[in-house]
């Protein structure tokens, strides 16, 4: 009877144990290695450059305030920094520190290097301009290539979207799907699409949703997909043909645009050809029979 209880409990205590081992393994790996290698989360080079990336933006952002602004110029610089992909409430604040901390830079600059010694009124009011202006420039090429992106990736998208649909997904649940699968290889149009099935989510009508989709990215081949989009749900067409033909119609008019942008190639080949090109042949053509001819000359009347 002993030995039956005795076994019970050994049995018992070896069954517990390797409960808790099982339950509370990732615990016990994170406490292991927390005294195996110490370190704390401002101690490491992440945590260093995060500290310093926060600091950075709370010194720019002091400076938004010296420039003049009203809430319409606000409106707009948020439209197109969410067109960039920048959608934090601090950035429309680093921009317009950006835009006062960036002429101070180049003025620091040209009078370190000595380049405003030369004319300095032309320099530095040079300088001023130039970097009130760098900032808007610096949106608009992130802008035009953040478009390009969501460009190049939409008939990709289209495609999965597609298959989702034909598997037996609904459209919701196929963009979302969509949206998880393809986030590393188009990470730009699969952030829009979350917008998407987060407005859906959260009680928008669908068009709307879309609608606002191309709002934000404002791209011709978005508006038209929405267009489709929205007519196929009207009319009751079916959506995974609608959208198999838009994502042909897409690489046609990919191919298209090569192709003209090919045939324009033989044009501005003129300039270069004419400048550079032309120049370099004649003096190697007539170089040798101008030096004959002017020697033939010379000889004539001596």
């Amino acid at each position: 009877m002993g030995f039956a209880i005795f076994s019970f409990i050994a049995v018992f205590a070896l069954v517990a144990s390797g409960g808790l081992l099982l339950f509370y393994r990732e615990a016990m790996i994170q406490r292991i290695s927390a005294v195996i290698s110490p370190t704390t989360k401002h101690g490491t080079l992440r945590g260093t450059l995060e500290q310093t990336g926060y600091a950075l933006g709370s010194m720019v952002e002091r400076f938004e305030r010296v420039v003049p602004k009203n809430q319409a110029d606000i409106s707009v610089v948020q439209q197109r920094l969410i067109r960039a992909g920048y959608r934090s409430d601090s950035a429309v604040n680093l921009f317009y520190g950006a835009k006062v901390l960036v002429p101070l830079i180049l003025c620091l600059l040209a009078f370190t290097t000595g380049v405003g010694n030369y004319s300095p009124f032309f320099v530095y009011l040079t300088a001023l301009g130039l970097g009130f202006l760098l900032p808007d420039f610096w949106l608009s090429n992130r802008i035009s290539a953040r478009q390009t992106r969501i460009r190049l990736g939409l008939p990709d998208v289209l495609d999965l979207v597609v298959i989702c649909v034909e598997a037996g997904l609904s459209l919701d649940q196929a963009v979302a799907r969509t949206a998880d699968e393809l986030n590393l290889a188009h990470p730009a149009i699969c952030d829009e699409l979350g917008i998407v099935v987060l407005e859906q989510r959260a009680g928008c009508p669908r068009a709307d949703a879309w609608r606002h989709f191309a709002e934000r990215t404002n791209i011709e081949s978005v508006r038209n997909l929405v267009s489709v989009l929205v007519q196929s749900e009207k009319f009751g067409t079916s959506i995974a043909k609608t959208l198999r033909v838009h994502a042909d119609t897409l690489r046609t008019q990919r191919r298209q645009k090569v192709e003209e942008q090919a045939a324009k190639t033989t044009v501005k080949l003129v300039f270069p050809l004419v400048l550079f090109i032309f120049p370099s042949l004649f003096l190697v053509t007539l170089g040798p029979a101008a030096i004959t001819i002017m020697e033939s000359f010379g000889k004539i009347f001596q």
